[in-house]
């Protein structure tokens, strides 16, 4: 089944980001062996000027929904200013909030976040807003108006994978909005795993675009996407400290 954000629809819950590739050429070809119906933009990164520079023009927006982010911005004011240039640019009300508190480690800023949120809400966005992996910041994001949450599996582009499953699995408990884990995805077995918790979602970037192959790399997500959530639905055997026997002495089939 597909995904439902606010007023939007998605049938994959794989995001991905357009950001990084060698070519748009590389791009296009990685987004249709994902399998995704969802492409993020950073708006502050496209030329709005250029036609041949300006990626937009390389989407089927036919196929793909666009979701602008805000990535840069490290100030609430730049971007509740940039969310509000991103709904000219593409026609849309939703936006991917980021607001970076920190230069090096790019770790969000939460108290920036839930305010630029509730600014945001209030202009009639719908939004995603972009957090550490900490339960009281989703909440508080939540009680904001969010539509989503979306806590970091580890930092942006490090390939980390999910450093604190636990945290993610606290928030997944609690939130009653669509949580999707983004950043720091670097492998196909890191989205499985956000799946296997319960993630609503995944969205990721680099892990596609800097891949030796990024187009095997996207089939590869599609794969683990699917596979990951199919186990979540399915809902795994309990651990258990010792063994048992596969095959027990007593035959309990009629």
């Amino acid at each position: 089944m597909g995904l439902s954000i606010g007023r939007y629809e998605f049938s994959s819950r794989l995001f991905v980001g357009t950001g990084k590739y060698e070519t748009f050429e590389l791009m296009q070809k990685a987004l249709v062996a994902s399998g995704t119906d969802c492409v993020t933009v950073a708006i502050r990164r496209v030329n709005l000027e250029n036609p041949k520079e300006n990626l937009i023009n390389f989407l089927d927006l036919k196929k793909y929904k666009l979701l602008p982010n805000t990535a840069g911005c490290f100030t609430v004011e730049d971007a509740v200013r940039v969310a509000r240039l991103a709904r000219e640019a593409c026609a849309t009300d939703i936006i991917k909030l980021e607001v970076i508190g920190d230069q090096k480690t790019l770790m969000p800023d939460t108290a920036g976040t839930i305010e630029a949120t509730r600014i945001l809400v209030r202009e009639g966005f719908t939004v995603l807003a972009y957090t550490n992996d900490d339960v009281v910041a989703a909440k508080r994001l939540e009680e904001a108006g969010a539509a989503a949450v979306m806590p970091l599996a580890a930092p942006i582009g490090s390939g980390q994978g999910i450093l604190n499953p636990a945290n993610i699995r606290l928030i997944l408990e609690q939130a009653k909005v669509p949580v999707i884990v983004d950043a720091g995805v670097g492998t196909a077995s890191d989205v499985a795993i956000a799946f296997e918790l319960g993630a609503d979602g995944v969205l990721l970037n680099t892990a596609i675009a800097k891949a030796k192959s990024p187009v095997k790399m996207a089939k590869a997500m599609k794969l683990a996407a699917e596979a990951g959530r199919l186990a979540f639905e399915a809902g795994r055997m309990p651990k258990q400290r010792y063994a048992t026997a596969s095959s027990p002495e007593e035959n309990h089939i009629e």
